[in-house]
Parts: structure tokens; sequence; C-alpha cells
């Protein structure tokens, strides 16, 4: 007993700590079958008369909208976004990390120096920008600056990926008569696989959520995704509608929650990977 006694305690503290961190998905889960009624008067975990008219609600759509419409519009700026970051940041890293080039070293500290400017500083001028290009009421906006390694820190996680690999690699393919482009492509993406990964992963996560962008750049219900349709449903009548807002909330949590399930292990082998010497 005694010797197997932490090991219990462990667990114990282990279990009582992952029912804290679960039961807000839990009780958001649970919410989306209980009836309008019993917002306010039930406070416990279960619904005392479960019903699946909240989805049904949901899947009717929003002011003549289909919800299926919103689910694609956050799709197109998911995968958009991932396929912006991976591209453009991959590329910035490998000229920061393998080329030599003159001011190299004093445009990588400005672009790590962006990471302590606020998004909200740069909201202003970048709307004037993008309304001056009457891109104001489509998806370029949110999918531009993912194209253009606007994001310093996917930037940084994929320099320090190129950083540890040998640069022996890059010498033998050289000799071969490689150039940067054939060196990039066939050498230096499929050993960063696991930082593309990773990027992919939080890119993905970050599109899918964001609600300030889509926001300030959209102006057509139509072109809404995900988080600007969970507003209109407390916004369409003169009272909020929380059970339809909590199915559609748990409908928009299921791809991310597939999504992180899925390439999860990606993540620990990012990390292994840092230990990667020549």
């Amino acid at each position: 007993m005694r010797r197997h006694l932490p090991t219990a305690l462990w667990i114990v503290g282990i279990a009582a700590l992952t029912a804290v961190v679960l039961y807000p998905l839990l009780w958001m889960f649970s919410a989306s079958f209980k009836p309008n009624a019993e917002f306010g008067s039930n406070q416990g975990l279960l619904p005392e008369n479960p019903t699946f008219d909240n989805f049904v609600k949901v899947m009717q759509g929003i002011a003549g909208i289909p919800t299926w419409k919103f689910f694609l519009n956050s799709l197109i700026l998911a995968v958009g976004a991932v396929i912006g970051t991976v591209i453009s940041s991959s590329m910035a890293a490998y000229a920061f990390s393998r080329i030599t080039f003159k001011g190299s070293k004093i445009l990588f500290a400005a672009m790590i120096g962006t990471l302590l400017l606020p998004f909200h500083v740069l909201i202003i001028p970048q709307y004037i920008i993008f309304r001056n290009l009457g891109l104001i009421d489509t998806f370029w906006p949110l999918l531009a600056g993912k194209f253009l390694a606007t994001e310093a820190f996917f930037v940084f996680l994929m320099v320090q990926f190129i950083r540890n690999l040998p640069r022996e690699l890059d010498e033998a393919a050289r000799i071969d008569g490689c150039g940067h482009g054939r060196i990039f492509l066939s050498i230096t993406l499929p050993l960063i696989k696991p930082a593309l990964i990773t990027s992919s992963i939080f890119a993905f996560i970050w599109s899918w959520n964001d609600f300030l962008g889509p926001l300030l750049y959209l102006n057509s219900p139509d072109k809404y995704p995900l988080p600007l349709a969970l507003n209109i449903f407390n916004d369409q009548t003169s009272t909020s509608d929380y059970g339809a807002t909590i199915a559609i909330s748990v409908l928009a949590l299921l791809p991310v929650m597939l999504f992180f399930i899925i390439f999860q292990r990606f993540l620990v082998d990012g990390v292994a990977t840092q230990g990667l010497k020549g």
C-alpha cells in the first residue's frame, strides 16, 4: 500500500484536474439539448427535458441563409490561412536561415519585433489600405497577409527548425548541382514537416475562431463565418436564443477538435525534433 499510495494520489489528482478542465465542454454539450425555458432555472449539468429542437433550428439557417454556408465560409478562410501560412512562412524561414544577404539580421530582428505590436495598433492603417484597394466585404483582407508571411510566430518557428538541420545536406545537394529552389523543395520541406503541421494546426484554429477580423472587413451576412453567425443567433430577435447559440457552438467546435485530435501527434514530434543535431 505504501508503495502504490503515491501513484494512486497522482492518478486521483490528474483525474480531478481533467474533470475541472473538461467540465465546461461537458456543460456546453449537455446544454445544447436544453429547451430555452431551462436556461436560468436549471443550473445542473443534465437537461430535465432534453430536446433536439435547438439543432433543428440551427440547421434551418438564419435570416434565410443556410447554416452550411457559414461552415463553408469558415472552411474557406481556415484552409486558405493554412495554405498561405505554410507556403509563405516556410519560404521566408528558409531565406533567413540558409541564404546570406545584406541586412538579413536586421530584417529578422524587425520581423521578431512585430510580435510585440498589439493587433489593435494595426487595425486602422490596415483597414484604410484595404478600403482604398476596394477589398472590403471580401475574403482578401483576411487571407492576403497569410500569403505574405506576416505571421512572425510561424516564421520564427520554422527558422528554428531549419537552423537545426545539418548544413552538410545542403552542401551535398549543391555539389550535385541543386540550387536553392531544389534544396528547399526536396530537402528542407520534408525535414521540417513537424513544424509545417504544427503551424497548420495553429493557423487553422486561429482562423476558424477569428471574430474581430471578419467583423471589420465583412458586411454581407452571406459571407459571414461561424463566429459571426453565433452573434446573429443572439441578435436576430430582441431576446437571445441560448439553446440555438450553444447548439451551433457545439457544431463549430467539432471540426477544430477533430483537426487537433488527428494531428496532435505531430506536435509531440515537433518538440522532439528540436533536439536534432548534425
